[in-house]
């Protein structure tokens, strides 16, 4: 497949509300906190910007896109550029974020974890988040145990160091130094209802880029009852 992975198809397809339960999740997940027009907020790993711009035009918060791919950073900041959103976008890694300590009040991070070091990357976030401040999370995860097999085959299609169980999450989460953690499992027909996807394709993608979609598709049906994605909130 000429070495094109999960992420450049995400990328080529400029895929917004990619995540599990789309972009209708997010909104509702975001309703359930208090955000104002004086909160400091990380889109960390925002991808095409799709999240970002609606923090922005529905909370009038101070918005910081984070992403690391250099395709998917072009359409965020066309994005902003075309709606004239006042959002600051920077290119770098969420395990390593370039932000002072305790700057943000809240931190959201949509299918991110699932790709990075997973403890790396929560020491950063947990770090940049103020006293109190809340993390939001949409991430994979995995039901029950998996054979060797099937982890290998998972992890390497998607190229991901970890598939972690929700008492996983929670331990890293509590490792950490988050509290008052809360993980929430919502039914995968939660997807099929997922009106905020959005396409927003580059000139130039390769036809292989579909075979990747087609084996995404495969993946999803053959462990639809193993793989999964919890909501996860908790304060720093």
């Amino acid at each position: 497949m000429g070495g094109l992975t999960y992420i450049d198809f995400l990328a080529k397809f400029g895929i917004g509300g990619a995540h599990p339960g789309g972009f209708s999740l997010t909104k509702n997940m975001l309703l359930q906190e208090k955000i104002t027009q004086n909160s400091y907020i990380l889109d960390a790993g925002c991808g095409t910007g799709q999240t970002s711009a609606y923090l922005y035009e529905q909370y009038k918060a101070n918005v910081f896109g984070l992403e690391l791919n250099p395709i998917m950073i072009e359409k965020a900041q066309n994005r902003f550029q075309d709606r004239q959103l006042p959002i600051q976008l920077v290119q770098g890694s969420i395990e390593q974020i370039p932000f002072k300590d305790e700057t943000f009040d809240f931190v959201l991070s949509e299918s991110v974890l699932a790709f990075v070091n997973k403890p790396k990357a929560l020491k950063e976030l947990f770090r940049v988040l103020k006293k109190g401040g809340r993390f939001l999370a949409n991430e994979m995860t995995i039901n029950k145990k998996l054979t060797s097999q099937e982890e290998t085959e998972i992890k390497e299609f998607y190229a991901v160091d970890s598939l972690l169980l929700e008492e996983d999450w929670r331990k890293i989460l509590k490792e950490t130094g988050f509290h008052d953690t809360k993980l929430s499992m919502h039914p995968l027909d939660f997807v099929n209802g997922n009106t905020g996807q959005e396409f927003n394709f580059s000139a130039n993608f390769e036809p292989e880029l579909f075979g990747i979609l087609n084996q995404h598709g495969n993946i999803l049906v053959k462990y639809h009852d193993i793989l999964s994605h919890r909501i996860i909130t908790c304060t720093k």
